[in-house]
């Protein structure tokens, strides 16, 4: 059995490697690093994958969540609420730009952000609403937008984990995850579903003037050279990493399709075990959850262990040689740059269970049932023993 990676980049690189050397060679002796064409052409190519007008590449995912908040125009004071649950780049720049974060509690059964609470934290002074499609699962858009157009609020995707999902309103309409709020955010860290091999992000948005003001601000508040119309910052996509890009982009479905093929197996092998809760979600109670649908695509996949001591399983698989992740251990509000008296500990019931319970397995393009079979075996010995 090959050695089991939680990603395993060099793995990916191997079937295009290719084309990737190829490119960046071609990136070097263009000596056009900065916003040369392999940027341009990357962009032109996600705009028109994802389905959205305006693709903005930048430096990387935390850069493209605050850039998008300061294009909105937020002010210090302003409200924007969040999840409890996530990373935190999420709340990281909201505090940064001298607003008011507003952390709120997640759904136990897919983990994004609660409507319900949503909707209790709503004041005076909200301004703007950041659900996180977490581990590749598309937030309730369907509310969420029902809910910022009764109060006239920006909706601000964090689309760091679940760049290729596809979000099916009730409708019936079909769009990408990024392409449904006001502006959206993503990164191309390495280990994203789509990344690069350096950092990089982009933010995304259907609005003509939005985007306009935000290609000034990711370049210091540049339109003309030297002319600064808006403060700006310093947040560019080098072009060896959009010629990465490039070469993955026509990937990224296949890569997606493979991700759902491994949950699928993992669900499989989980199912009907006591003490394991496989991941699900709104949209579907069959086929083992989101396994087989198009709006998750596993950037994680993450189980929640009940009645088991998690860190102990943690312990066991990396003493068998499984790497693992805990995304995350401590709740945003129980973090010591964020705490804030206003936060009540009954209001984060759902997040400071599931920061015991929650524990991510590999998950990658290169996974094989060899591994899978390993890999679950462990799990399953370890928690009915």
């Amino acid at each position: 059995m090959k050695k089991i990676q939680m990603v395993d980049l060099k793995g990916q690189y191997e079937h295009i490697k290719d084309r990737v050397n190829s490119s960046v060679i071609e990136v070097i002796e263009s000596t056009a690093f900065i916003n040369g064409p392999e940027v341009h052409s990357f962009q032109k190519e996600l705009e028109e994958y994802l389905g959205v007008k305006h693709v903005i590449p930048c430096a990387n995912g935390t850069d493209a969540l605050q850039i998008a908040m300061m294009g909105l125009g937020l002010k210090p004071g302003d409200e924007v609420i969040t999840a409890d649950f996530t990373f935190a780049a999420t709340v990281e720049v909201i505090a940064l730009l001298g607003l008011t974060p507003v952390l709120v509690d997640v759904d136990p059964v897919n983990f994004n952000i609660d409507i319900e609470a949503i909707k209790r934290a709503i004041t005076p002074k909200t301004r703007a609403i950041v659900p996180v499609h977490l581990f590749g699962l598309v937030a309730n858009m369907d509310a969420i937008m029902e809910i910022a157009a009764e109060h006239h609020l920006y909706v601000i995707e964090d689309n760091a984990q679940a760049i290729g999902a596809t979000y099916t309103s009730k409708n019936g309409t079909k769009q990408k995850a990024g392409a449904i709020g006001h502006v959206a955010s993503t990164s191309f860290f390495p280990s994203k579903n789509l990344g690069c091999y350096g950092d990089g992000g982009a933010i995304f948005t259907n609005d003509d003037d939005l985007a306009h003001i935000i290609r000034g601000i990711v370049n210091h508040g540049m339109y003309i050279r030297y002319h600064h119309d808006v403060v700006g910052v310093n947040s560019r996509l080098d072009s060896i990493q959009a010629a990465v890009l490039r070469a993955k982009l026509p990937h990224l479905d296949t890569y997606n399709a493979a991700r759902r093929k491994a949950a699928k197996k993992y669900s499989e092998a989980f199912a009907g075990v006591e003490n394991i809760i496989s991941p699900s979600c709104f949209c579907s109670t069959e086929d083992f959850g989101c396994a087989s649908c198009d709006c998750h695509v596993f950037h994680q996949y993450t189980l929640r262990i009940l009645n088991t001591d998690r860190d102990a399983l943690v312990k066991h698989l990396n003493e068998n040689e499984i790497p693992c992740g805990v995304y995350y251990p401590i709740p945003l509000h129980l973090q010591k740059a964020y705490l804030d008296e206003r936060y009540k500990e009954e209001n984060f019931k759902v997040t400071n269970q599931l920061v015991k319970e929650v524990v991510s397995l590999p998950m990658h393009t290169e996974l094989d049932d060899e591994q899978i079979d390993f890999i679950t075996s462990t799990v399953i010995n370890f928690v009915t023993k």
